[in-house]
């Protein structure tokens, strides 16, 4: 398989659900042996946590599945992102929106909800910032199937 794809995953901050779902999906794309064929990213559309690493919650849940994220580093959308990235996957409808906006205005990879690669009923990943620690649990849960069925989707296209 010699093609290539990229992903963006987009939050609000960047320091919970985004980069949970790049350090669950990496996890993914590794088990398949794409590592070198998908690149990943995360980003949120707010500039508050630019530079500071994912929530120690977030850490705490990813770790306990076996998923490291402690590395990845907080950085902010850019109109950029949509030419660079096949894959522009927000976590809920308002990202969505603020991201379509910019979209609309410079074209691109038009953005899609993430849970769209799902079968979880689901339709947005709850923000757990505020939440207490089972909110961490349950946007794992919904990362991981939604991330099978994305990585479904890719594998289709690159076959």
């Amino acid at each position: 398989m010699s093609k290539r794809a990229s992903v963006l995953f987009v939050c609000l901050g960047n320091i919970c659900r985004s980069p949970t779902a790049e350090g669950v999906f990496r996890k993914l794309v590794e088990q398949a042996g794409l590592q070198e064929q998908i690149h990943i990213d995360s980003c949120g559309t707010g500039n508050w946590h630019i530079g500071k690493g994912p929530d120690p919650r977030s850490r705490e849940a990813a770790g306990n599945r076996g998923v490291d994220i402690s590395t990845l580093k907080a950085r902010q959308f850019t109109e950029k992102d949509l030419n660079i990235f096949d894959y522009v996957v927000v976590m809920d409808r308002q990202n969505l929106a603020d991201v379509k906006d910019i979209w609309h205005q410079n074209g691109g990879t038009k953005p899609t909800l993430f849970l769209e690669y799902g079968h979880s009923g689901v339709t947005e990943v709850p923000d757990p910032y505020h939440g207490g620690e089972d909110g961490f649990e349950q946007v794992l849960d919904l990362i991981e199937e939604a991330g099978q069925g994305l990585l479904q989707n890719i594998q289709g296209r690159m076959a």
